[in-house]
């Protein structure tokens, strides 16, 4: 799977988040939603994500 900067994707734990920095073809940091809908900037790997729901352009 190729993820790329702004792509959304869909975390394995439920979440949808937005890649806002890729740091090589494992590592980003993603802008993810909680439970209480709030936002968080956290830190994932290429294993955290299930899939990409929107490329970036």
């Amino acid at each position: 799977m190729t993820i790329k900067e702004y792509d959304g994707v869909t975390l394995k734990d439920g979440r949808e988040a937005t890649v806002i920095e890729k740091f090589d073809d494992t590592h980003f940091m993603v802008d993810a939603s909680t439970e209480e809908q709030e936002w968080g900037i956290i830190d994932v790997t290429i294993d955290d994500i299930e899939k990409v729901i929107q490329k970036s352009k």
